[in-house]
């Protein structure tokens, strides 16, 4: 017979199914699509037209895209009031923010 998961995390002290619960948000959060950050925000799709200045529709057939520009992702980001970040992870080194890109990068000195 198999385990409930469910039955398991009831069986928990309160203090240790809050812990569970919060790495669980955190895990889920290391990966969403446009369309799950967007819920996740609270916004709709029309809200966020708005803030684009582009019809709803816009906002749909980019959330379903499988290959968006940078710049057009940063733009739906930045609307919704974050920030992205480009990160490149190869095996065995550790992980380097990838500036300049999609138009957002930081400037160096006297630029």
């Amino acid at each position: 017979m198999g385990v409930n998961v469910n039955e398991k995390i009831r069986k928990l002290s309160a203090a240790r199914r809050k812990k569970v619960e919060a790495r669980a948000r955190e895990l889920i959060a290391e990966e969403m699509t446009l369309r799950e950050l967007r819920r996740a925000k609270e916004w709709t799709q029309e809200r966020l037209a708005a803030a684009l200045g582009v019809q709803q529709d816009s906002v749909s057939r980019l959330e379903r895209r499988s290959d968006v520009r940078l710049s057009t992702l940063r733009k739906a980001v930045e609307a919704m009031g974050g920030k992205l970040t480009v990160l490149v992870e190869f095996p065995g080194q550790e992980a380097v923010v990838l500036r300049g890109m999609g138009g957002g990068g930081r400037k160096r000195r006297g630029e």
